[in-house]
């Protein structure tokens, strides 16, 4: 089992969305959507785990990896929605790490909405992400990209 995600920049809050199992094997997946969201936003990222049917300890390790590697480059990781089983991800020395209830906790946190009259989006998800959106051009890796306009 594996994981799809979703990556949407709104305003300068980065959301990566998770789906599936991220157990190791999904780690190297999890790691390729962290460098892509690196290469393409600035400020805090919301991982929303909404998605996510569970995690393995490995997984979870990925995740603080990821904070490690955002810190790196001046940024900041936060948790929305962890897995219905409870558990976190371990403590170590890297980065403390926010944990929220959901993804509207998190937003509310950063005075952000998804949907922002006149704003607009840009978003990228690999093609097994659930989703009822079509989705545009097809780029690297089977992950399609488009920004795409919130509603006015």
């Amino acid at each position: 089992m594996t994981i799809d995600w979703r990556y949407t920049i709104e305003q300068d809050l980065g959301i990566l969305a998770v789906a599936g199992y991220l157990g190791p094997d999904a780690v190297r997946r999890f790691s390729g959507a962290v460098g892509w969201v690196l290469a393409r936003g600035t400020g805090p990222v919301v991982v929303d785990l909404g998605a996510l049917r569970s995690w393995s300890a490995e997984g979870q390790l990925a995740i603080a990896e990821a904070a490690v590697r955002l810190a790196a480059a001046g940024r900041s990781l936060e948790l929305a929605a962890i897995p219905a089983d409870g558990s976190l991800v371990p403590a170590g020395d890297g980065p403390d790490i926010p944990v929220h209830a959901d993804l509207g906790a998190a937003l509310a946190a950063h005075s952000t909405r998804l949907e922002r009259a006149g704003a607009q989006r840009h978003e990228w998800r690999t093609s097994g992400f659930p989703s009822g959106e079509p989705v545009g051009d097809q780029v690297s890796s089977g992950t399609k990209a488009r920004p795409i306009p919130t509603a006015e």
